[in-house]
């Protein structure tokens, strides 16, 4: 990923912050054939240091864990907050005129061996997990134990597991830190002018101090 210093994030409790923000990942892996990318949401254990490991799950009838070459890294990617910049947020617009639109973003690339697995228990453990972790915001949470035990059996079968330790990560946070100051401001004030709350707080904590 190209990555101007001025975007550059390598804290690992900010990168970690934004992937548990994130609820789908983007996994791409190797394979004879050619590149194979899946989506999933995904989960992030903290050991082992400093990167963690990523855990999920894919469909057994996708061809993914099946094709992927082992002996290549597999690039998970988490995209945040992103959207249009318009020229007309900035100072230097009314000032010179010379300035052109972007587009801010904030990603995360991981990179690790993908590994998979099948063990039953295993399984129901990344499956609870994933599945409170969802529904902890809910009045009234769904828990994977409200479906019949027979039926959950069935549906386990169905998927199997994967967990990816980090042995690379890269952050990167374009989000204007390249403008002045009056710039910026034009920035936050426009996006949460045009209903951008998110990206517009997702400005201030990247530029903050």
């Amino acid at each position: 990923m190209y990555v101007p210093s001025h975007f550059k994030e390598d804290r690992v409790d900010v990168l970690h912050d934004l992937m548990q923000a994130t609820g789908l990942a983007t996994i791409v892996s190797m394979t004879a054939e050619g590149m194979i990318a899946s989506h999933a949401p995904l989960m992030l254990d903290p050991e082992p240091a400093p990167y963690g490991t990523l855990i999920g799950h894919l469909a057994r009838a996708n061809p993914h864990w099946r094709l992927l070459d082992h002996d290549v890294q597999t690039l998970v990617i988490f995209q945040g907050p992103d959207g249009y910049i318009t020229p007309s947020y900035y100072a230097a617009k009314r000032e010179h005129g010379k300035v052109v639109p972007t587009w801010n973003y904030a990603a995360i690339h991981a990179y690790g061996t993908l590994e998979v697995f099948d063990d039953p228990e295993r399984l129901l453990a990344v499956v609870t997990r994933l599945t409170e972790r969802h529904e902890e915001p809910r009045t009234r949470p769904w828990a994977v134990s409200d479906a019949p035990d027979d039926f959950i059996a069935g549906m386990l079968r169905g998927i199997v597991g994967i967990a990816l330790p980090v042995v690379r990560l890269e952050g990167k946070l374009k989000m204007s830190q390249n403008r002045p100051a009056a710039d910026l401001s034009g920035v936050v004030e426009g996006l949460r002018g045009d209903g951008q709350d998110g990206l517009a707080e997702a400005v201030v904590r990247a530029t903050a101090g």
